[in-house]
């Protein structure tokens, strides 16, 4: 345990972040496993509006450092053929 107040506070901070981090993350798994559900299905158009919300879901959480932005261009990139696939 620390002593310090600063080391204290920075304990504080990591934990709200954490717990922060871990809903966005489990938000984002959501969208991207709505789309790869509906991908799967062969509904070519809700699943590029569902694309669309992750999309955007994505790149505001790479933008705030929830992921990383290699992580994220990976996981757009992923969706993106799966739902170009659709017959």
């Amino acid at each position: 345990m620390a002593n310090i107040k600063s080391q204290k506070k920075r304990i504080e901070i990591g934990e709200r972040n954490n717990l922060i981090n871990s809903t966005r993350k489990a938000e984002m798994r959501t969208a991207i496993k709505k789309v790869e559900t509906l991908a799967a299905a062969g509904k070519k158009d809700e699943a590029a509006t569902a694309l669309k919300a992750a999309v955007s879901l994505i790149d505001q959480y790479a933008q705030d450092g929830t992921v990383t932005t290699n992580s994220a261009a990976r996981k757009k990139a992923h969706l993106a053929k799966l739902v170009a696939s659709i017959k």
